[in-house]
């Protein structure tokens, strides 16, 4: 029976990847890959395996999604061996758990390769730790494309010491006046890593109430932290031993 993984790409770099999901790349017969896989991790695909470009632009998921799902059958019917890649982790905001549990229902075998997520890498690679004793002690991961409730629903999220939002790029300014409606300092530290772990890597530190402002410029993809642990990039980032490459 023909086997389908859900595999993380991880943040970027192809040497982030685990190593089993660098395996089955070099085995499989068809991947299919979102917008977020990198060029490099691409390169470990198998010569000769179908590749299938699958990525989302906003507003067309519930259009493209269903044809998704029907390709990893189509491509099961024609491979043993079939990957779904995703970037980061697939459980973390991907619809990994969905389309896991859409193929367990109609037989498949299905494979789950956890990937190092860009919500915690992408910021330690750019000097800025999740927690730190004395700072914080928690963290939480949102993602930017919450809707109903409007200000409100950040309540919830307003009090982790650490913050860190995906995909909210676009929502930044909306995002951070709520924050700071619901309490959150506008002079809290604030960074916007984007393309991170990657040759694009950019790194813009300020304050929540500059964003609130409208006075940061940021272009998608870009990993989102609030939170003391900020000031920490100055002192940590030269000691940083991972050469972006």
């Amino acid at each position: 029976m023909s086997r389908i993984c859900l595999i993380g790409a991880g943040p970027g770099r192809a040497d982030l990847l685990t190593v089993r999901a660098a395996r089955l790349l070099a085995q499989a017969g068809a991947v299919l890959y979102d917008r977020l896989v990198s060029p490099e991790v691409l390169e470990l695909v198998a010569e000769g395996a179908e590749r299938h470009y699958v990525g989302k632009a906003e507003g067309e998921q519930d259009v493209v999604q269903p044809r998704i799902l029907e390709l990893m059958e189509e491509c099961a019917r024609r491979h043993a061996l079939v990957v779904r890649l995703k970037g980061g982790d697939p459980m973390v905001f991907g619809r990994g758990a969905e389309e896991w549990l859409w193929l367990a229902e109609r037989g498949w075998d299905v494979e789950v390769v956890p990937g190092v997520s860009s919500a915690l890498s992408v910021p330690a690679l750019a000097g800025i730790p999740a927690t730190y004793r004395g700072l914080s002690g928690g963290f939480a991961v949102v993602t930017g494309h919450r809707q109903a409730g409007g200000c409100q629903e950040w309540a919830a999220w307003a009090k982790a010491d650490t913050l860190v939002v995906l995909m909210g790029v676009k929502r930044r300014v909306e995002i951070a006046q709520c924050l700071i409606a619901q309490g959150r300092p506008g002079e809290e530290p604030a960074a916007f890593i984007e393309n991170g772990t990657t040759v694009r890597e950019r790194v813009t530190v300020t304050t929540l109430g500059a964003v609130a402002a409208g006075q940061v410029r940021v272009e998608s993809p870009a990993v989102w932290v609030v939170g003391r642990v900020v000031e920490l990039r100055e002192a940590l980032r030269p000691l940083v031993r991972m050469a972006i490459a």
